[in-house]
């Protein structure tokens, strides 16, 4: 047998079944005891040396608690494995105290069946691999198969996918590209923010300005790592907060960042134009984890943060 000698885990792993969609899985069937080798337990570290019969229990994925939704999905890219979404702002990605309809949740369980849960507990996120912020808009992954969530979740986790925004930051910058290398952590003070900190974990966020207003620049974020909210809590650190984000920076401070004759402008604009922070998952790039097969796919700024350059062309640097 040629898999003689190799332990079980790795063997039902090297399988590339469906159902045996991770490493971590399969380890927790078997400490279940729901593997087992000729009707014995077994432990992982168990080899198969040709003959036995195997048998798995696979348990029944959680019951849906979350009620399908008519919802329009603006879907930029899609195959049997993955989806991709471009989210508009003001749409939550899952249910959450507040928020149990109308998220992008909903609207997935309406287009899709059986769609995989990141979860052995309440299936409340259903093929979501990563998030943006209810006010964030653009590009978002959605696994269609435990294996497709199994491993974009290793991707993101092993930062293989290449992840680019555009924002619109205030006060100008004095160099035309650089990087933000922190700690970072929640908040010590407000558990439901994120911050700087002296030790943490590392997060790390490039950018590039692209086109600079009296005030504010379109800049190119990519990020580096994924930590929650680390675009809008690195701009805020290095005094270039995103343009109208209410939780890192203030209403005030926008208005102030602006040359005194244009913040009249600049507070109609934030009165009657836009309504979130100035922030956009641009680009997602990487290798397909099943088809192998090159993903690049963007998404056009939506039309809040162009209205917002358009009202500020004739005032414009470079």
């Amino acid at each position: 047998m040629a898999n003689s000698g190799t332990r079980i885990d790795k063997y039902l792993a090297s399988l590339n079944n469906e159902e045996l969609y991770s490493r971590n899985f399969i380890d927790k069937l078997i400490k279940k005891n729901l593997v087992t080798i000729n009707n014995r337990s077994i432990k992982k570290s168990e080899c198969i040396h040709g003959g036995e019969t195997i048998e798995i229990q696979i348990p029944l994925s959680p019951q849906k608690n979350i009620k399908a939704e008519k919802i329009a999905l603006d879907i930029i890219y899609e195959d049997k494995y993955l989806a991709i979404i471009n989210k508009p702002s003001g749409m939550v990605v899952h249910p959450a105290p507040g928020n149990y309809t109308g998220t992008l949740v909903n609207g997935l369980l309406y287009h899709y069946d059986n769609l995989p849960n990141p979860s052995e507990k309440i299936n409340i996120r259903p093929g979501i691999v990563h998030r943006l912020d209810k006010d964030t808009s653009g590009l978002l992954i959605i696994a269609k198969t435990k294996r497709a969530l199994s491993l974009l979740t290793d991707m993101f986790k092993n930062r293989e996918i290449d992840k680019i925004y555009l924002a619109l930051t205030m006060n100008n910058f004095t160099t035309k590209e650089d990087t933000i290398k922190t700690f970072y952590g929640r908040n010590l003070h407000n558990r439901q923010k994120m911050a700087v900190r002296k030790e943490g974990k590392i997060a790390i966020t490039h950018y590039q300005i692209i086109k600079s207003f009296p005030g504010f620049d379109l800049t190119k974020i990519h990020l580096e790592t994924g930590r929650t909210h680390q675009i809008r809590v690195h701009f805020s650190y290095i005094h270039h907060p995103i343009m109208a984000d209410s939780v890192y920076s203030t209403k005030k401070q926008t208005i102030n960042s602006m040359p005194f004759t244009l913040q009249n402008k600049m507070n109609f604009i934030l009165a009657n134009t836009l309504f979130r922070q100035a922030l956009h998952a641009h680009q997602l790039e990487f290798t397909h984890p099943i088809t192998k097969k090159i993903i690049k796919v963007t998404s056009d700024l939506p039309e809040d943060m162009i209205k917002v350059m358009r009202i500020f062309k004739d005032d414009i640097i470079e």
